[in-house]
């Protein structure tokens, strides 16, 4: 099956929030749409999505990179389409992009627990950087 990676329009929104919700990636502390909003004023073009054959959004993440470290968020990709390779591709996209901004690291966090994206991760090279994630909200969602 083929896929097509390419950056996020505007008219994706709704077929993206719907894929993070069947991948269990909201919050409700995180407004997807205010996130994908949010997004959209920062390096728009790390924000990608891929197609399936029919057209319609069968994975999605963001990107960032902030001069010192790259990170990965919201990666996800529709769940029986899940140890297909699309992850993976989507993965090597964003560190394609990354590597020609001259970023240096790349970073995610998963919620702990969560070892099947763990194991996923570790395939791709990722280890434990032995960190505490910490995190203070200046802009409330809800």
């Amino acid at each position: 099956m083929q896929h097509v990676i390419r950056t996020f329009a505007p008219d994706d929104t709704e077929a993206v929030v719907a894929l993070w919700e069947s991948c269990d990636l909201v919050r409700p502390w995180n407004d997807p749409r205010r996130d994908i909003a949010r997004k959209l004023t920062v390096q728009p073009e790390l924000f990608l999505v891929a197609e399936g054959p029919d057209g319609a959004v069968v994975g999605a993440g963001m990107a960032g990179f902030d001069g010192h470290r790259g990170w990965v968020n919201y990666l996800a990709v529709r769940p029986d389409l899940q140890g297909s390779g699309l992850g993976r591709a989507m993965m090597a996209e964003f560190e394609r992009l990354l590597t020609d901004l001259g970023c240096p690291k790349l970073n995610l966090q998963v919620r702990a627990g969560n070892e099947q994206v763990i194991g996923f991760y570790e395939s791709l090279g990722f280890t434990p950087d032995h960190t505490v994630s910490l995190g203070k909200r200046l802009i409330p969602d809800a």
